[in-house]
């Protein structure tokens, strides 16, 4: 039976794009707990889908090809989300989907949402699969969306970081980041950078609003699952704010980005850091590099860890990963475990870190150090800055995260350019996500 009321939480751009360049994976053979008794390979046909719209090409680099290497019995076919195949389309046509995969966001409305989750813990038991391998927060967090159960295994991550550009640095003589900034230091770094130069407007810092709200470091989710009403009234949200949007908007040509931009800051989107590369540091999706890699290559950039809070020494943006889960509805649960634990396994994860793929979803410091080793673009690169902080604790996620998200943001322009005060705004994000949530409800 379908919920109702439910609602889409936007999948991060990494799920959606082909990363071009990757190649297959290489056959691997290694697994987190050692060889086990298989399933006797019998054949069996894996159907994949994912609300992520990822392409055939992004399925078949990141996984379908190595997959097929390492279970040459199996077939393994991948649905993708358009008109037609939607995941409603898909279970009113009794077509059987036997790995669901999905980001942390929209996980609970997905899987659970429509009914397929299926408790794994049997299965992991089985194949021994070392849950203590994985990063502590993401699977906390999956314990939380699983009820206590093991609804899925996470495969892929994704975070935060700060991106910045050298030649803007070099232009105007100032001293690179470095990592372990907190936000004051970061603030006045950028206010060096924030200038007009020859007709030229430049940016000293910038965040990406969609993102550092789903990943704050207070781990504050947008709407409380337990009373379904908004957070904003937290005063961390407040220090959020200022120190992310407002502070570092208050030059003159910084404002009148906004202005032009329709009440928009300028780090709203990618292209002022990757395509006009007016914007001097941008705190990004650490995907990036895989969504932007040609713009990227035109010009030297680098990266150092988001800044931190003084109340939160040592702690990042949230982790955002993305879990695969054997489905309730499946005939090859054994045959589906089997590929999902050899995604999750270090022998997988490590050469997807050396290509660049994707961040790992364990804790392994040899993974981790291995990111970005066989490809060129991370040649040089500040790789440590991905694993400098420690993630914020992922909160509970309320399925109405998604209804909140454009009224959390939709005050942020009024507040940079000081067209209306924090309390005042503040309160209208309250009485506009209440409302829409209870609107939510009676559908």
């Amino acid at each position: 039976m379908l919920k109702k009321g439910m609602t889409a939480w936007l999948v991060l751009p990494l799920a959606a794009i082909s990363l071009a360049g990757c190649g297959n994976m290489p056959e691997t053979k290694e697994q987190p707990a050692g060889a086990v008794p298989a399933s006797g390979n019998a054949p069996a046909e894996l159907v994949f889908f994912s609300n992520s719209a990822d392409s055939q090409e992004s399925f078949n680099e990141r996984f379908g090809d190595a997959i097929r290497n390492k279970f040459s019995n199996y077939t393994i076919k991948y649905i993708k989300k358009e008109k037609g195949s939607l995941l409603p389309d898909l279970i009113a046509s009794g077509q059987p989907i036997d790995i669901y995969w999905e980001s942390i966001g929209g996980f609970a409305d997905g899987l659970i949402g429509f009914d397929m989750q299926y408790d794994m813990t049997d299965l992991a038991k089985k194949y021994k699969v070392n849950l203590e391998s994985f990063e502590p927060t993401i699977m906390d967090a999956l314990k939380q969306l699983s009820d206590g159960k093991l609804y899925g295994l996470p495969v892929f991550n994704n975070s935060m970081v700060l991106y910045y550009n050298k030649d803007i640095f070099d232009k105007f003589g100032v001293p690179y980041p470095k990592d372990g900034m907190n936000w004051d230091e970061a603030l006045e770094l950028g206010k060096k950078l924030t200038r007009s130069e020859g007709g030229v407007q430049y940016f000293g810092l910038g965040v990406t609003q969609l993102h550092i709200l789903r990943m704050n470091p207070f781990s504050l989710p947008l709407v409380d699952p337990k009373t379904d009403k908004a957070t904003i009234g937290n005063d961390n949200w407040k220090k959020l704010y200022s120190s992310v949007f407002i502070n570092p908007a208050q030059d003159q040509g910084y404002r009148a980005k906004i202005e032009e931009n329709k009440n928009k800051l300028p780090s709203e989107t990618y292209d002022p850091f990757t395509k006009t590369r007016v914007m001097a540091m941008s705190g990004a999706i650490t995907s990036l590099p895989s969504i932007r890699a040609e713009e990227l290559s035109a010009f030297r950039w680098d990266m150092v860890a988001m800044p931190t809070f003084k109340e939160l020494p040592g702690v990042g943006p949230q982790a955002y990963p993305t879990y695969f889960s054997v489905t309730k509805q499946s005939k090859y649960k054994e045959q589906a475990m089997e590929v999902i634990r050899f995604l999750a396994s270090e022998a997988y994860q490590t050469e997807a870190a050396k290509k660049g793929v994707f961040m790992p979803v364990l804790k392994s410091d040899a993974v981790k150090k291995a990111f970005g080793q066989e490809n060129a673009q991370f040649k040089g690169k500040n790789i440590g800055a991905l694993f400098y902080n420690k993630y914020a604790p992922i909160p509970e996620k309320s399925k109405y995260n998604g209804v909140a998200q454009s009224m959390f943001e939709k005050v942020i322009g009024d507040l940079a350019l000081g067209k209306t005060d924090m309390n005042t705004a503040f309160r209208t994000v309250e009485e506009e996500v209440n409302k829409a949530v209870e609107a939510e409800k009676k559908k």
